[in-house]
């Protein structure tokens, strides 16, 4: 059939296109990109100035310094006074004019005990002391359980637990060790200046008289050794035990009322008392 002109041209329907959508992209490039990176890690922050570490330092150090170098340990030394001539003032509080050695001896050791039994005191934590003393002695038994066994994944599995108790008995050892700078400087000091309070009195002064016998302190005893080191040795060793043995109570003790825990009280059959 012929068309004409003035027949309108029909077009078949165009089909529906989808529209094009882009697709997110998944790739490894991407999921780099919406992930954050990760942030540097914090610096520490730099230590801060602690007072008492410098002192505790600086008493170690002056102690060596003491103990190589005669000069400066006997300027020091003359300070605190060691005769009627050249006074100071432990010499005038304890020196008595050299007088009664055995006295400014006994004195001397209990001053020097009791300051090294505060400082000791001070620098141990009596509880994380005992606390590790306890779980290092479970330790043991479990560990040597473990050994026998022959099984290597038990004893793999108490590494981490050793790790543990490892650092806490090195922070108990460390945190000892500040008491020992004191207790250094001090035990040069005054055995040092014993000595030579001892060795500028007069022969008379220095003589005292034990069993019915006289004996000179300035005399040596065993080989190089004087026998004014051995009686002070005597008084300072026990004392230094029964200071330390009250001030670890007397902290415990506190302790203990500071958190309302139970304080075992001695049975009077236990102090020999009689009912």
């Amino acid at each position: 059939m012929p068309l004409s002109e003035d027949t309108p041209l029909s077009s078949a329907p165009e089909p529906d296109v989808p529209e094009e959508t882009e697709a997110e992209p998944t790739t490894e490039a991407s999921t780099a990109v919406d992930t954050p990176a990760p942030r540097p890690a914090a610096r520490p922050p730099p230590p801060t100035f602690k007072f008492s570490t410098f002192v505790l330092v600086f008493l170690g150090m002056l102690g060596l310094w003491m103990l190589i170098d005669a000069s400066a340990r006997n300027s020091i030394i003359s300070l605190l006074g060691t005769s009627p001539t050249n006074s100071g003032p432990l010499y005038v509080a304890i020196g008595f004019g050299s007088q009664h050695i055995l006295v400014t001896m006994a004195l001397a050791g209990a001053i020097e005990m009791v300051i090294t039994a505060l400082a000791y005191n001070w620098a141990t934590d009596w509880v994380k002391a005992a606390t590790v003393q306890k779980w290092s002695s479970a330790f043991r038994k479990v560990q040597m359980e473990a050994i026998r066994s022959g099984k290597k994944d038990r004893t793999a599995a108490l590494k981490p637990h050793q790790d543990r108790l490892t650092r806490l008995s090195s922070e108990v050892s460390i945190a000892q060790f500040k008491g020992m700078a004191i207790t250094w400087f001090l035990l040069i000091l005054i055995y040092s200046w014993v000595g030579v309070v001892i060795g500028d009195a007069t022969v008379a002064q220095q003589t005292i008289y034990l069993g019915g016998g006289s004996v000179n302190l300035m005399q040596t005893i065993i080989g190089p050794i004087p026998v004014w080191f051995v009686i002070f040795s005597l008084y300072t060793v026990p004392l230094s035990l029964i200071f330390r043995r009250l001030l670890k109570h007397y902290w415990l003790l506190r302790y203990a009322e500071r958190k309302g825990l139970p304080i075992a009280r001695p049975s009077p059959g236990a102090t020999g008392g009689s009912s």
